[in-house]
């Protein structure tokens, strides 16, 4: 197995992630991704806490809070979610945290 570097975008999910190779019967080698695993709640500093309310969307939220709507998967990871619909429940409580790792002072 070979490593490859990461095709993805340094803002991406999958950009840390590990990329191999596997070599088929046939001689052929397929790249794949390897697996994610969401991170502890603890490797994230927390900002502030928002309340989901009527209408509200994770890309709309991650627009507003992050700086970029492609960013919803840092609200997901943070708030133990594997699905962002997990998380676009009225009167649920959304930590807004700091990527992960890097640390701050807490405004909870």
């Amino acid at each position: 197995m070979t490593m490859l570097p990461s095709p993805f975008p340094f803002a991406s999910r999958y950009h840390s992630i590990e990329i191999s190779r596997s070599e088929l019967e046939d001689g052929r080698e397929v790249p794949y991704l390897k697996r994610r695993f969401l991170p502890l709640s603890e490797q994230f500093q927390v900002l502030h806490e928002r309340l989901v309310t009527e209408g509200d969307r994770l890309d709309n939220i991650a627009a507003q809070e992050l700086g970029d709507p492609e960013q919803f998967w840092r609200l997901c990871d943070a708030n133990n979610a594997k699905h962002p619909l997990e998380l676009e429940v009225v009167g649920r409580i959304l930590l807004i945290t700091l990527p992960e790792g890097l640390p701050g002072t807490a405004n909870v």
